[in-house]
């Protein structure tokens, strides 16, 4: 419910990090990194240090690194995915709407990854998130 993209931000770095948590529990080593690698990104984008650089070194990063550690095949490529939308749409949105909006489309594709590994308690947490993601932007 948040319209101010600084404490958004800060909320998506404290998800991260609760998400490199769960991967660990999940022996989700690609997630555990890949959200490791989001969790300091979206700390960039929060004090304004996010350049077309950083992102392109991002989404190189991610990828690479992504593939060296899935371990879960086809599933695994959901987290790189996801982290190569994000990082997108870390550079290229500004106004509130358009990030809330990468947001959602992002715990969506969480939603579906997370389905995957059996890790359930982070499903309805990335439901909520999107439930409320998708109210607040309508308002």
């Amino acid at each position: 419910m948040v319209n101010d993209d600084k404490k958004v931000y800060k909320y998506q770095i404290l998800n991260a990090f609760i998400l490199i948590i769960a991967s660990f529990f999940f022996n989700s080593y690609v997630g555990m990194v890949v959200m490791a690698m989001v969790t300091i990104r979206l700390c960039m984008v929060y004090k304004d240090r996010f350049s077309i650089r950083w992102a392109i070194f991002f989404v190189v990063l991610s990828t690479v690194i992504g593939f060296a550690v899935n371990n879960l095949g086809l599933v695994g490529l959901i987290p790189i995915i996801a982290t190569v939308q994000i990082t997108i749409c870390n550079y290229l949105c500004k106004d509130i709407k358009w990030i809330k909006l990468s947001f959602i489309i992002n715990e969506s594709f969480y939603i579906i990854y997370f389905w995957c590994v059996f890790d359930f308690t982070s499903v309805i947490i990335q439901l909520i998130t999107v439930s409320v993601g998708c109210i607040s932007s309508s308002n």
